[in-house]
Order: structure tokens, then sequence, then C-alpha cells
């Protein structure tokens, strides 16, 4: 099985950005953990940073056939990109949206999730564990051709492959 984690703006400065919020672990255990859940669970991993909203529309667009599963951390462009929905609902790729905080104590403004929309599942609020999470339902729970995630409702609030990092 072939993952893509994608993570918007501002993720590559975990552990030095708000660690309150966010707290201390950083982008380098990010990594980390998603180098050890490739191995653990014998899938192929690539992660993509990116802070610009149309690189992170390219790569989900280049994701079209080449993986099984997305898991996305938009960050902010969570509550304002309707071209990172439209991209998600346009390859129709299984995929589960992770936030590191739990949106639904943040701001108001927080409240939107306009990519959790062509999610097939949101996991808020379990830090960088949420990940792990997010891999192992894709795994455990993609039987056959993709998911069908209903998109009539809305919600509120460096690569790994094969267990080594490229």
């Amino acid at each position: 099985m072939k993952i893509l984690v994608l993570n918007g703006p501002n993720i590559n400065m975990l552990g030095i950005r708000e660690p309150d919020i966010y707290g201390k672990e950083t982008f380098a255990d990010l990594l980390s953990l998603l180098h050890q859940t490739a191995l653990e669970e014998n899938v192929e991993i690539e992660q993509y940073q990116s802070n610009h909203e149309g690189c992170l529309v390219d790569k989900i667009q280049a994701a079209y056939g080449i993986y099984d599963g997305i898991v996305i951390n938009p960050a902010a462009y969570t509550h304002t990109s309707i071209a990172i929905l439209d991209a998600l609902k346009a390859v129709n790729i299984p995929a589960v949206e992770v936030h590191i905080s739990d949106l639904s104590q943040r701001e108001a403004f927080r409240q939107i999730s306009y990519a959790g929309m062509a999610c097939e599942k949101t996991i808020a609020g379990h830090g960088i564990q949420g990940y792990r999470e997010a891999i192992l339902y894709l795994k455990h729970n993609r039987v056959g051709g993709a998911f069908s995630p209903d998109l009539s409702h809305h919600r509120a609030y460096g690569s790994v492959h094969g267990g080594s990092i490229a």
C-alpha cells in the first residue's frame, strides 16, 4: 500500500511554533514517526510539506493513479482552501484529514474545514500520533476500490519508502 502524507504551512516549524498548542515534538519527530510506522505496517509512505497552496494542489493531482491513500494536514489552508478541496475530490483517493491540535477547542475561524469535506475521516487533537492513526485507518479500511466520502456534509471545526527515508 502506498500512502501520501501531505503537510501544509508551518508544519515544518513543529516544536518551535506555539508549543503550548502544537506540542514540543518537532518536524523531525514527525518524520521519524512516519518512518517507524512504514516499517511496522509494511506500507510505503511519501511525506511532502509545503507552505504554498498550489504546490499542495499539484502534489494531490500527481497522486492520481499512484497512491492508495492520502493523509493530509492542510494546516491553515484547512479553513480557506477550496482549491485543496477540489483537488481531493478530483482524484477521489481515500483521504484522512489530520490536525495536531483539537480544532473544536480553537478560534471560531478554525471551525470550518474545506479539505475535510473530501475526507473519509478527521483525526484531531491527538498530536503527531494522529498521523499514525490515519495511516492505520487507511490500511485497515481500504477494501477494493476507492472510498466514496459523503461530500454532502460539512465538517466543523522527506519521503519514507518501505521504512527508509529517501
